[in-house]
């Protein structure tokens, strides 16, 4: 257990959502520091992705938040709308579950790649295209130079997640967002893609929040682990506190669906 804390990369302060009138959202308390990954576990509706969207202002049509997104020293519910879009996906880039509509079907693996570090990074054709290569290769797509000539769809699942993954990383972002991005890919794969992450986190410097309904997920990677339940975090503390000696009943009772206690085998 860690007996000092960094200061949060991006942190969550009574996050509020609405939709319609009907609250989604309770007010939402998370810090999640560089270097680290932050996992945020609970089941399907609680509010897990409904926090990444509010992140990067991307909530359905007619939401209401409110509370405090600090990043940068700014507030991102009070930053206007064509500053948050030079935030998103440069600054902060999320990965989705489904890399198949993430990825445009019909443009190529370099276009989608050079396209968002010509324009928030401004640099050339030529220096992006590198660019490019060097983060499929960073996230072991083998032969990047032929990849880069490629589409979506003549990769496997597994590959194309991790184009995903490097299309979020193009603009050297300070907090990646991962949202369920193992949840349709077998287990031996899902296990590539979580080293893939962990190494990118200590590598790299990146603040992960790492969203996904398995604990046993969290118990491979995360370094923090919240719980969310209808709306707010119930429990939050370092992975082997949290999945060891939880303190909520409804955390055990995650814990108690799984067929291995992931404490058992977390470092």
């Amino acid at each position: 257990m860690r007996t000092e804390s960094r200061p949060a990369a991006l942190s969550i302060e009574g996050l509020r959502v609405s939709i319609g009138g009907h609250d989604v959202l309770h007010g939402v308390d998370l810090a999640i520091e560089a270097g680290r990954v932050h996992g945020l576990a609970g089941e399907s509706g609680s509010g897990k992705t409904m926090t990444g969207l509010a992140v990067l202002g991307l909530l359905p049509h007619g939401s209401r938040a409110s509370g405090r997104i600090a990043f940068g020293g700014r507030d991102l519910l009070e930053m206007p709308v064509r500053e948050l879009n030079e935030v998103r996906g440069a600054k902060i880039a999320m990965v989705f579950q489904d890399p198949a509509t993430s990825l445009h079907p019909m443009l190529t693996v370099e276009r989608q790649l050079t396209e968002h570090m010509r324009h928030h990074l401004g640099v050339g054709r030529k220096e992006a295209r590198e660019r490019a290569a060097g983060l499929l290769a960073k996230v072991r797509i083998p032969g990047p130079e032929e990849a880069l000539r490629r589409y979506p769809h003549q990769f496997s699942g597994g590959m194309r997640q991790r184009i995903a993954i490097a299309v979020a990383l193009a603009c050297e972002p300070e907090v990646l967002i991962a949202d369920e991005p193992t949840t349709a890919l077998d287990v031996t794969v899902q296990a590539g893609i979580l080293r893939l992450l962990r190494g990118l986190c200590d590598d790299l410097g990146l603040a992960v929040l790492l969203v996904t309904h398995d604990l046993g997920v969290m118990s491979a990677v995360a370094d923090e682990v919240s719980v969310m339940k209808d709306g707010l975090v119930v429990e939050t503390g370092p992975r082997g506190q949290v999945l060891r000696e939880p303190r909520h009943p409804y955390t055990r009772s995650l814990l108690d669906a799984l067929p291995v206690p992931p404490g058992e085998n977390s470092p």
